[in-house]
C-alpha cells in the first residue's frame, strides 16, 4: 500500500522552514517588546506607521487586540496601580481562604493563619507602644526646652512661647 501522507523529507533535517523561521523571529520580537514595556510597543508602532502604514495598522491592531497596548491588566498601563494591587491582593486572599479538600491541610492552614494574625496584632501593638513612647519623649523634650527658655529669659521678661 502507498503512503499518501505529506512528507517533510524535502526540507533539510534539523532546520525549520522559512515560515517557521519568520514565525520564530516574530515571537522573539514580541518577547523583546514585552520585556521593554508599552513604550517600546508605541515606538515600534509609530515607526511602522512611518515606514509602512499597512504594517503600522497591523501592528496597532495586534497590540490592542492582544492587550499589550491598553490593557487594564498590564502592570505598565496607565491608571491606578494601587487599585490593581488591592484587587490582586483581594483575589489572592480569596483564593487562599478556599478549602483545599484535605482536612489536615485545611486545619494546618487555619492554625498557621491564626498564629500569623496573632503575631501581626502583637507587632502592631508593639509599634503603637513605640510610637507613644517616642511621642512622650518628644513632648517631654519640648516641655524641658520651654522651661529652660523661660528660666533663661528671666522673670521680668514676658514668655515668648
Amino acid at each position: 500500500m502507498t503512503d499518501l501522507s505529506t512528507s517533510a523529507d524535502y526540507r533539510r533535517p534539523g532546520r525549520p522552514s522559512v515560515l517557521g523561521q519568520v514565525w520564530s523571529g516574530f515571537g522573539q520580537a514580541v518577547s523583546w517588546l514585552d520585556g521593554h514595556g508599552r513604550k517600546a510597543w508605541i515606538a515600534v508602532t509609530l515607526a511602522a506607521f512611518v515606514l509602512a502604514p499597512p504594517l503600522g495598522v497591523a501592528l496597532l491592531l495586534f497590540s490592542i487586540g492582544t492587550g499589550r497596548m491598553f490593557s487594564r491588566h498590564n502592570r505598565q498601563s496607565w491608571g491606578c496601580a494601587s487599585r490593581r494591587d488591592r484587587h490582586d491582593a483581594f483575589q489572592s486572599a480569596r483564593m487562599a481562604m478556599r478549602p483545599s479538600g484535605n482536612a489536615a491541610f485545611d486545619a494546618y492552614k487555619a492554625e498557621t493563619l491564626r498564629r500569623l494574625e496573632d503575631e501581626q496584632r502583637a507587632f502592631e501593638d508593639f509599634l503603637t507602644r513605640l510610637r507613644e513612647a517616642k511621642d512622650k519623649a518628644e513632648f517631654d523634650q519640648f516641655m524641658d526646652d520651654r522651661a529652660r527658655k523661660a528660666r533663661d529669659s528671666g522673670p521680668d521678661q514676658p514668655d515668648a512661647a
